[in-house]
Formats: structure tokens, sequence, C-alpha cells
């Protein structure tokens, strides 16, 4: 392979094709810009669904779409102007790009997450290559700097970042009542019940961002345990349930008042089964993005007096800002603190971009995958 390519694991749309390309190799043009090696990129769900060409948007004039957009990578080369990097620092890169239009005042004030008018970027997933490939170069603001005793662990940053995302825009709903603890020396969420709907690495990682934020801390998942998600979660002090075991309603018989419910399954039928039991006052985060194709029977007029008369919340959360990168990164410190042989259970398996085939379109296992480049 020459100097001028380098290997990327890629998804060719015309040809529905999953495949290692020879990618061009990126170069620093201009002064803000930094050139990243990269060392491990996270599989995630996102990732298998383009490879079933739901969607997934090569850039123009492309055929074909660099996937991978969960990366942690060290800085080989800066710009001129870069002020907040150097050469040899870790560093994690978000997704999400601004649109152009002057009218979007979140692109304009780098909220893109917020973009009104969908004409964003994403890379690996929308316009722009990803990160599954050897180097990348993009602005530095795109970029969160991690510390080195965080090298195994940073590559579940932006999993990390949509409960970051998703508990912040909870707190920020709720200041329309007395809810988060205000006690000097105790976390915001002490004295709050917390669910959380999954146990895959959005949902593990909810639950430990719920657990040291301080919520009495839920996992209701499919799996019918023992297996090995329910040991983690019960390892960070938070209660595994399988919903074959007891239903929504007996859920919450056990739990109490439910102040806060973050969905990380996916699916809307379970989803929206919980919905129901949220507590008064109660805020629920949607995460998952089902396929547009399932239809509902719920018990829409019960539902709407209980957000009614009991004041409920429901917000979604998708992608996030520099802020919640931060925030991940300081978290994934925490986690290490707390539960060193525990965070590191999360990553299930290091592969080699010579596995990319089975990790993408085989059968799913583990719980979070990566691909190391070095």
């Amino acid at each position: 392979m020459g100097n001028s390519t380098m290997k990327a694991v890629a998804v060719v749309p015309g040809q529905k094709e999953l495949r290692l390309v020879d990618h061009p190799l990126p170069q620093v043009s201009n002064d803000k810009e930094i050139k990243v090696k990269t060392l491990d990129v996270g599989i995630c769900g996102t990732d298998r669904e383009i490879c079933t060409f739901v969607y997934g948007e090569p850039p123009q004039g492309d055929d074909h779409l660099v996937l991978g957009h969960e990366s942690l990578g060290r800085v080989v080369e800066v710009g001129d102007a870069v002020s907040r990097f150097k050469v040899g620092d870790l560093v994690v890169p978000s997704v999400r790009r601004p649109c152009t239009d002057p009218r979007c005042k979140p692109c304009c004030n780098d909220k893109q997450d917020y973009c009104i008018n969908e004409q964003f970027t994403e890379r690996g997933i929308k316009q722009v290559h990803g990160f599954m490939t050897e180097f990348y170069v993009d602005d530095e603001k795109y970029f969160t700097y991690v510390p080195d005793d965080l090298r195994d662990l940073a590559v579940m940053a932006e999993p990390l970042t949509i409960a970051e995302k998703g508990l912040a825009q909870a707190y920020a709903v709720q200041k329309r009542l007395p809810w988060a603890c205000t006690d000097e020396g105790q976390p915001s969420g002490k004295g709050l019940r917390a669910v959380v709907l999954g146990a895959g690495p959005i949902g593990i990682l909810g639950a430990m961002k719920c657990v040291i934020e301080g919520f009495d801390t839920y996992v209701y998942s499919r799996s019918k345990s023992p297996n090995p998600k329910a040991e983690l979660v019960e390892q960070i002090g938070a209660k595994y349930f399988s919903k074959y075991d007891i239903s929504p309603q007996e859920l919450s018989e056990k739990v109490g008042n439910i102040d806060l419910i973050y969905e990380a399954v996916g699916g809307s039928e379970f989803a929206f089964d919980v919905l129901q039991v949220l507590g008064t006052n109660g805020v629920f985060v949607f995460t998952g993005i089902p396929a547009p194709e399932t239809r509902l029977e719920i018990d829409s007029d019960i539902l709407m007096r209980r957000i009614v008369l009991e004041n409920l919340a429901i917000v979604g959360t998708v992608n996030a800002d520099r802020k919640a990168f931060e925030d991940a990164i300081a978290d994934l410190g925490e986690f290490k603190k707390r539960w060193p042989e525990t965070i590191k259970k999360v990553i299930s398996g290091r592969y080699d971009i010579s596995d990319h085939q089975e990790l993408l379109v085989g059968k799913s296992k583990g719980i979070k995958n990566v691909i190391t480049f070095s």
C-alpha cells in the first residue's frame, strides 16, 4: 500500500457491500486542523445498521462511506494555529458537524446536536467519512483531550455522551420543581430512583452514570439472569431485573415512584410499556432510534391523562456537544476509580481490522467490541 493511501473499513451502498478499501491518506490543510492516528474504534448498533443499507450516505462524489464514529486516537500533527492540543496527546472526536444555514442558531453556536433543518453531517454516518481507518484529520474544535491513564477506556466516551446529554436534559427539565438534591456534599440524584432500560453498552454506561449521580438505580432488560451483563450491573451497586421475570407494573411496585427512566433498548414496544409506569413528576429520556415500521396499540387516553395530571416529561437525546464529551471523559475516570475491574469488562473484545466482517455483519456478541489499529 502506497504512502498516499491507507486501510479503511467502508460500505459501498451502490453495490451493497462491506469491504476493506484503500482510502486516501488525509493531510492537514488549514492551521486549525489536527491529524490523528487511530488507536481504537468501537463497534455499535448504528454501524451494524448501516451495513444493512437502511441508511448511511457517502460524501458527495464518493461511492463508499468509511464507517466508525466511536474513536480514540493520538495526535501526530497539528496546524500552526492549533492551541488546544500538541503532538502525542490522546483525543476522542465528536461525530456531528454543523450545517451551513445562517438561520440555524444551534449550529451557529456550536450546538449542532440541536440542528433545526437536518442539514448537518455526521462522520461515519452521513456525508462525511468516519474513523474506522488508520488516520483522520479535522478541526481541533471537534476533539476532546484524554488523560493517558484512560488509554484503554476512552473509546467508550462517545456512547457515554448519550447518557451525559440525557441526564443534563433531565436536570434542566426538572428545574421546574424541587427535584435534584441540593444538600452540601451529596450527589444530585440522591433520594431519586432511576430505571435504565437495556443492558447493552449504552445502558450499562448509563447505569454507571446514574449510580455516580446518586440515583437508586435499576436496570430492566430482556435477558434473564444470571448472565454476564446482570453480574456487571450488580457489581456497580445497581439492581437487575428481566422483563421475562417481572412486568413493568411489578417493577414499579418494587422500585417505588420512578423519577427517571433512561431508555437504551431502541425497541418502541418495550419502551412504551415501561413509560406507562413512570412516576409522578418523572422524566423519560429516549435514546433509541427504531426502524420506522412498528405500529403500536397503546392506551393513549390513559397515557395522555397521566402526562398532564402527573406532570410527566418526555425528552429525546441524540449526539452531543463538547461539554458532554468532557463530562464523559471525567466520568470514565470516576468509573475507573470506583470499579476498576468492572469498567474494563464493558469492552468484551479487541480485534484486528481483518475481523471487520464478523463484527459488523456477523452475530452480535458481548457488550462492546473494539477494532484496534495500534
